[in-house]
């Protein structure tokens, strides 16, 4: 009886936490749990960037980098990369370092919309439209760190601490 009752309030605080969970310390995972995107703070009220994440290729390993440029008309610009050079980079060298571009959209309630602000309630679902395609054709695949096709929506998973 005890154990039940510690179990129900475990579950009641997990759900509790993960419907409180800010969209700077979301956690997505695709479909066939191949891939992780985790958000962090970005860290600066001044930076060019509105959201910061890490997206990790499960079975390899590697950790890409990700950030939401937000745009004018408002969009969540998004852009995944790997290996970029560190400090002051060309368009050149972002452009050979970035394996994905495109909009990320929130989906909740069926209805899409634009990426939360940092600190508001993390969206339910992601939509990195023409991601999987995207990494299939970058030197991520061909260099065999990415070896499964990820969805272009990734649902969360959880709530990093």
């Amino acid at each position: 009886m005890r154990a039940a009752l510690v179990l129900t309030a475990f579950l009641a605080a997990s759900a509790a936490s993960a419907a409180e969970c800010r969209q700077d310390r979301a956690i997505y995972a695709d479909r066939d749990g191949g891939y992780e995107l985790t958000f962090e703070p970005v860290g600066s009220d001044a930076a060019a960037t509105s959201h910061h994440f890490k997206l990790k290729v499960l079975a390899s390993g590697v950790v890409l980098d990700g950030v939401v440029l937000p745009g004018d008309p408002p969009r969540s610009n998004g852009m995944v990369m790997h290996n970029c050079p560190e400090g002051d980079a060309t368009g050149e060298e972002i452009a050979t370092c970035t394996v994905w571009e495109g909009v990320i959209y929130a989906l909740d309630s069926g209805d899409a919309a634009l990426l939360p602000d940092e600190g508001g309630k993390a969206a339910e679902s992601l939509l990195l439209s023409g991601f999987g395609a995207s990494l299939r054709y970058s030197t991520l695949w061909e260099e065999g760190k990415a070896s499964v096709m990820p969805w272009d929506v990734l649902k969360r998973k959880g709530c990093a601490a």
